[in-house]
Parts: structure tokens; C-alpha cells; sequence
């Protein structure tokens, strides 16, 4: 099966049951990958935690969404993909750097991501 990574703001939205705000066609990738996570959703998670605009912390989000979707947290090495993210000159947010470079270092994965800015730069993005 193909994998595909998710924003933030997709594991958010499962978390939250509001599958709705999921474009039909990331939907429809949602339901025929195995889906993967960098390490900096959780990051970024736990940080909209700690500002109050989420009210679950980064495990129980994660854990939530796993059990759920099957979603994985990617083990690909912090190395490779902070090469990946050198080349990121796009953007000056680390989160939003890490998890495209996350889905390039693994051979131009999908990345599933409603943002504009992502869609613009990585042509991969499934909106």
C-alpha cells in the first residue's frame, strides 16, 4: 500500500471528527494509504496544545488518530531529513519546513495538507 503523510491540521481535524473539513480527494488518500506522521506534527501538536488552541496534549491527539486510522509516527532519521529541509527556502516555519522535508526524504511521498502555501511549493500535496 502507498504511504502519505499528514499535516497538522488533518490529524487535528480526525482527531476531532470533522472529517468534513477534508477536501473529497484527501479523503478518499486517507482511506488507501498507510498514513505517516513526522515526528514534528507531534512537536507542533504539543505546541498548539500549550497555546490553547487544541485541548488534548500531542499523545493523546496522536494516540486518538493511531487507533483510528493506523495512523504511524515515520522513523526515518532526524539526518536525512534535516538535509531535506536545507533546501525548504519557502517558508521561514520550522513545522511547516520538517514535515515537507519528512515527506520528500522519503522518496516524494504525498503529504496531505489543506495549506496554501504547502500546495504552492511541494508538488506532491494532496488537497
Amino acid at each position: 500500500m502507498p504511504q502519505a503523510y499528514l499535516d497538522t491540521h488533518i490529524v487535528v481535524w480526525l482527531a476531532a471528527g470533522a472529517v468534513s473539513r477534508i477536501s473529497p480527494n484527501a479523503r478518499a488518500q486517507l482511506e488507501t494509504a498507510d498514513l505517516l506522521v513526522s515526528p514534528m506534527v507531534l512537536l507542533e501538536l504539543e505546541y498548539l496544545h500549550e497555546l490553547g488552541r487544541t485541548t488534548l496534549p500531542a499523545r493523546d491527539v496522536f494516540q486518538k488518530v493511531a487507533h483510528e486510522t493506523g495512523l504511524a509516527l515515520c522513523p526515518l532519521p532526524f539526518a536525512s531529513i534535516a538535509a531535506a529541509a536545507l533546501d525548504e527556502h519557502w517558508t521561514r516555519d520550522p513545522f511547516d519546513r520538517l514535515i515537507v522535508a519528512h515527506a520528500k526524504a522519503n522518496g516524494f511521498a504525498p503529504l496531505i495538507s489543506a495549506e496554501e502555501e504547502i500546495r504552492q511549493h511541494y508538488p506532491r500535496t494532496v488537497w
